[in-house]
This record gives structure tokens, sequence and C-alpha cells, in this order.
């Protein structure tokens, strides 16, 4: 039985979603509660990877069932739960084809991101928000995140991790990229086929230096779509993980 498990967690305690050698990540916690489930290994593979800090409300994994394991799906959230730290949470089990794959079956992610421009941040916001406190341009920040909108180069908005292949696809198609006005600040939520690394804080960091006047609207305009081959400018600034929040994982619905 494959099964399709949706969970929430507070990044700030843990050093991203990926597993790594410390064991302080996501996935390292939740490989641990099933093998202490299960009474054996199991390999957990997710939609993709979120950085150290950056939150989720509804990250995607999924897992082979043991066949000699005979539990229901909705059995395994109470039984993870209570293996996991209060800051990770299985939100819902449930069985999926046998070829559903939370990355490769997916068809986009949304994301949003949360901007406090209060003078103080509140203390329970700590790590839940850029704290951003001066007066925003919120006609310049939207202009700023329009131009994102549709299939672009994201090649300048993008961090390496140092094993990109040189035919790397630089190209994403933004869906969306809406502003909200919250009580604090603002909320930016990003909907797209796909996301580079690191994209989503950089194109935040860049729009807020627009709406701050620190950037011009060309300039940043100029930083889509180079041609290659050329020297590449690069966003001038990558927002903190803190205000990030992966918010769903898209799927064909007529499949999963």
């Amino acid at each position: 039985m494959r099964l399709k498990l949706t969970i929430a967690y507070d990044g700030r305690p843990y050093n991203g979603w990926q597993s790594q050698v410390g064991g302080n990540t996501v996935q390292d916690f939740m490989q641990r509660a099933l093998a202490e489930v299960a009474k054996q290994p199991i390999k957990l593979q997710g939609a993709g990877r979120t950085d150290s800090g950056v939150h989720a409300l509804a990250q995607i994994a999924h897992f082979d069932a043991p066949p000699e394991i005979s539990m229901q799906p909705c059995n395994w959230v109470p039984a993870l739960n209570c293996k996991l730290p209060a800051t990770i949470r299985i939100m819902a089990c449930e069985e999926v084809p046998a070829d559903f794959h939370s990355r490769f079956s997916a068809i986009g992610k949304i994301y949003h991101y949360d901007i406090c421009t209060n003078p103080v941040l509140q203390p329970l916001q700590a790590g839940l928000a850029w704290h951003v406190p001066r007066l925003l341009d919120q006609r310049m920040l939207e202009q700023a995140l329009a131009l994102f909108v549709g299939r672009h180069d994201f090649h300048a908005f993008a961090a390496y991790r140092g094993n990109e292949p040189p035919d790397m696809d630089w190209f994403r198609t933004l869906h969306r990229a809406d502003l909200q006005t919250l009580a604090d600040g603002y909320r930016i939520t990003f909907v797209g086929d796909g996301f580079l690394y690191k994209m989503i804080r950089l194109l935040t960091g860049a729009a807020v230096r627009a709406a701050q006047g620190r950037l011009h609207i060309d300039e940043l305009a100029a930083l889509l779509d180079q041609a290659p081959g050329l020297p590449r400018g690069k966003a001038p600034n990558c927002a903190p993980a803190d205000g990030l929040f992966l918010q769903e994982v898209r799927y064909p619905v007529t499949n999963y």
C-alpha cells in the first residue's frame, strides 16, 4: 500500500526538510518515527526541499507500507504524531495509486511569504515573518510582483548548490504573485509550476527593495530573461527564511 502524507511543520528548530548527516531535519524525524511504528526502516520521499527555517502547512511525502502491516491509513496519523515533536504534525494520510510520486506527480506548488511592517515585531511572530519596519510603497510592490508573472528565465533569481548540470533549465512559469494586505503588513502568494533554489526568497527580496525605492523597476525587469552566454545580473537581496511557508503541493485532481 502506497501512502501519501500531508505534513505541517514549524521550520525554526530544523535544518530544513532534506535528510542530513546531523539528523536534525524534518525528514530525519519523520523517518525515525516511521521506523518506530513499523519496527523497520522505511524510505520516505518528499515533494521537495524546504530550507532551514522555512515552514510548511502541507508538505507532501509518500512511502510504501510494509505488506505485513495491516494498519489503515487513518491510523498512521496518531501513530506517527505520538512519535514526533510537537512542531511536526501529520495532518492526513491516505492511500494513493502505486504510480503516485510525491515529487514527480506534482504539477505545481503554492507558497506564501509574510512581511511585518510594524515598528516592533511581536515576539510570537519571531521566525514567522520578515520584519521590515519601514514604509513600503504598495503600488510599487504590486508592480514589481506583476513583472514576475508568466514564463521566464529566472536564472537571476536562483541560488546555486554547486551541482547544477550544464544544461540546467532556468525557465519556470509563475501563474500568480498576489499581494494581500494584512493588519501588520503583507502576504505575498506565489503559485507556479515549480521553483528554483531560493527563488521565492530572491523574488521577494527584490520586490521589497523596489518597494523601498532602492531598486528601479526597469533594473528589476532587466534581471528577467537575460541572454545566455553573457554575464548575468543577480537579484540584489535574498529575503530571510522566516516568512516563507509551503502552502500546498498541487497534483492532477483526477489522479491523486
